[in-house]
């Protein structure tokens, strides 16, 4: 465990640029042999947009990367946060207690509030606006909300106390996660939902881009499904009856193309229709 702290601590850009390349690739090509549904899309033009904002959001975690940087060298100079104040911590729990509360706040918090604050909620609808989701939707978001989730990321760095290395190997997990739930691939039903006991599995994130309430607002996990469990956010939906997109914004071409996505959040708010979910 020492020596994966030491690795992370210090690991270079490039290393964490070939691992969202290395999942982006492998999903994507899992895509091809193990398809959840067969779209109907020129697969590279559908990307064009996503990849953009995977650009985007790139640019602003690095602008922003010194003040994540100084945060966390501060709250392990100062013994600051929750990981910190747990006496006689092994290692490995410190670890993994570290990965767990940055998932509670750094993700799962933050993309509750998005869905419940109608400002934040514009923003964050690029993300849904999708209409054919697959591994290459996991980082489309607005530039906008690339700085709400660092935003929340800093806040989860204070409260958790999580130095740089527990940072960098979180975010190293949390970029292959999403890009693992996001993709379009079919699992095995019963290997989909075992897997979701724990980790956030690709049937249960779906339910999540279903194009209606209350599904939209259910799943937020980012990496454990124990958050979603825990605060009865956990939703379930045969995969077969999963419509992607938003009700509101229902256009496939606009949505499709990055100006009227840049656009997006500021347009008037408007209100969802919601569909009777099963008890």
């Amino acid at each position: 465990m020492e020596s994966i702290l030491n690795y992370f601590e210090t690991i270079p850009s490039l290393h964490r640029s070939l691992i969202l390349v290395s999942g982006l690739t492998l999903f994507w090509l899992l895509e091809g042999t193990l398809p959840l549904f067969n779209f109907n899309y020129k697969k590279w033009k559908h990307a064009v947009p996503n990849l953009f904002f995977t650009l985007t959001t790139i640019i602003v975690n690095f602008g922003l990367a010194f003040s994540l940087l100084g945060t966390a060298q501060w709250v392990e100079d100062s013994k600051f946060g929750i990981i910190n104040w747990i006496p006689n911590l092994p290692l490995w729990a410190y670890v993994l207690l570290g990965v767990l509360l940055l998932d509670l706040i750094g993700a799962y918090l933050a993309h509750y509030v998005e869905h419940k604050v109608k400002p934040l909620w514009m923003v964050h609808l690029v993300h849904h606006s999708d209409h054919n989701v697959d591994t290459t939707t996991a980082n489309r978001h607005h530039p906008l909300e690339s700085i709400i989730r660092f935003s929340f990321t800093l806040l989860g760095v204070i409260i958790v106390g999580a130095p740089i290395a527990i940072v960098f190997l979180y975010q190293s997990l949390s970029l292959i996660a999403t890009q693992f739930s996001h993709a379009n691939i079919k699992l095995p039903k019963k290997l989909d939902k075992a897997i979701s006991y724990v980790f956030i599995s690709p049937d249960m994130h779906k339910v999540h881009h279903h194009y209606k309430l209350p599904y939209t607002d259910s799943n937020y996990g980012n990496i454990f499904s124990i958050w979603d469990r825990l605060f009865g956010t956990f939703m379930t939906l045969e995969r077969e009856s999963i419509i992607y997109g938003v009700d509101t914004f229902p256009n496939e071409e606009a949505n499709g193309k990055i100006g009227e996505l840049l656009k997006q959040p500021f347009h008037k708010y408007r209100k969802p229709s919601i569909t009777n979910a099963p008890e």
